[in-house]
């Protein structure tokens, strides 16, 4: 993560995730949050799980040599910090239904996985 271009593929891969991911969680979020939370939720969340996945995990994990090991982690590390991050702001403070929480959650880890799979087609293509 030295060069700009490297920079450059992390912000361009952020917002691929944000673009695949929010429109989800406009349409899969429970309608008892307004518009405007379930696009906050799709810029925020987003921002506060990927540089996680994308700047500390391989840290820990090369991905080089241990790739399903990282993707493991990262894909189950986003969803479950998203989801615990959406209930501390938007449904701790309602005291949400739980259908409605599972609503929620059900999103964010629907989002969190098509972005993966997209976006894992998008950046072989794009990068090679």
């Amino acid at each position: 993560m030295n060069s700009p271009t490297d920079w450059l593929q992390l912000l361009m891969s952020y917002g691929l995730t944000v673009v695949i991911e929010s429109p989800i969680l406009m349409v899969a979020l429970s309608w008892a949050h307004p518009w405007r939370h379930r696009l906050f939720a799709g810029i925020w969340l987003t921002s506060c799980s990927y540089p996680i996945i994308a700047l500390v995990l391989p840290y820990f994990i090369s991905t080089a040599e241990s790739w399903p090991t990282y993707v493991v982690a990262a894909e189950v590390f986003a969803p479950v910090f998203e989801c615990f991050l959406f209930w501390l702001v938007f449904d701790r403070p309602r005291s949400c239904a739980r259908a409605m929480l599972g609503r929620d959650f059900g999103a964010i880890i629907v989002a969190n996985l098509t972005s993966f799979g997209l976006g894992t087609l998008l950046s072989g293509w794009l990068w090679g």
